[in-house]
């Protein structure tokens, strides 16, 4: 009678315990914002355009057209990779990667930029709203005092 009551209370402790995801001996990252799950920012994105307004002047660029950006997000990081696709026979795509870490509180994502191709930028933190259309993700912030920035994202699946 012992043991029949042993099993299902060591099957409920043991079910109840949360999983680690991190290699042994590595440090726990921090946990994501819970507000992070209202939002769906997870997963992969394709960059499809990008508007850019500097001083009231606004430059619009396809990114469907000759360059392919993606955005990457995880849990707690994020990471850009961005190339041209007409590949030059000198080997200079123009190739333009970097990442860290984010915080996502309601609709307000803030990337801190931890690795850039151009060193000047890293350190900083760049503060977003998101909003969601579907598999559409909008992202508009100021860079900087008079750059703002509005990027339009597809999820790829």
């Amino acid at each position: 009678m012992k043991y029949t009551l042993l099993i299902p209370v060591c099957l409920l402790v043991f079910s109840c315990q949360t999983p680690s995801t991190s290699a042994p001996g590595a440090a726990a990252a921090a946990p994501p914002d819970s507000s992070s799950t209202a939002l769906p920012i997870q997963g992969t994105w394709r960059l499809i355009t990008g508007t850019v307004i500097t001083k009231g002047v606004p430059v619009v660029t396809d990114y469907t057209k000759g360059s392919s950006f993606i955005k990457i997000r995880n849990g707690s990081h994020f990471a850009f990779l961005k190339h041209d696709l007409n590949v030059a026979k000198d080997s200079s795509n123009h190739f333009d990667a970097g990442g860290g870490v984010y915080t996502l509180k309601g609709d307000q994502y803030t990337e801190h930029l931890d690795y850039y191709t151009d060193k000047q930028y890293e350190g900083q933190s760049y503060t977003f709203t998101v909003s969601f259309h579907g598999d559409t993700l909008v992202q508009q912030g100021m860079e900087g005092a008079d750059r703002e920035n509005i990027e339009r994202y597809v999820r790829l699946k």
